[in-house]
């Protein structure tokens, strides 16, 4: 394989720890779905990017820095894998249903999202922080 064609299997954008940067790494990972022609189940892979960027932001990052999102291509195309990177300490933890906090467990709830609706997902160590990561097969 070709070094331009191995660059296109691989996408990457930092975001910043802003309210804003949940739409546009969804947008983000859209584009690069959508250019890639890996149409499967997008909405169901855009709600897992919500999810994983959502809790990145809330949970993950420290004041005055971001998070990275990556999108890998890989086996021929046949699975899409999107990994958030934070620096935050700590585990991501899957709750049960209602069991977030709030007078009615309102949240707490991403990761059970993901791990419903993902192919395979997990959590991996970096220095600093974790990393998030989902899959979807065709």
């Amino acid at each position: 394989m070709n070094e331009t064609m191995q660059l296109s299997l691989l996408r990457e954008r930092f975001c910043r720890r802003e309210r804003r940067s949940v739409p546009a790494a969804r947008e983000f990972v859209r584009a690069a779905v959508v250019d890639w022609g890996f149409g499967v189940r997008l909405d169901d892979v855009l709600l897992c990017v919500s999810e994983l960027t959502t809790n990145a932001l809330v949970h993950g990052v420290p004041p005055g820095r971001g998070y990275v999102v990556r999108l890998l291509l890989r086996e021929g195309g046949a699975v899409l894998r999107v990994e958030v990177h934070d620096s935050g300490s700590g585990q991501p933890v899957v709750r049960e249903s209602g069991a977030g906090p709030g007078p009615e467990g309102e949240s707490g709830r991403g990761l059970l999202i993901v791990a419903a609706v993902a192919d395979r997902w997990g959590v991996a160590e970096r220095d600093p922080g974790k990393v998030v990561w989902f899959e979807f097969g065709v």
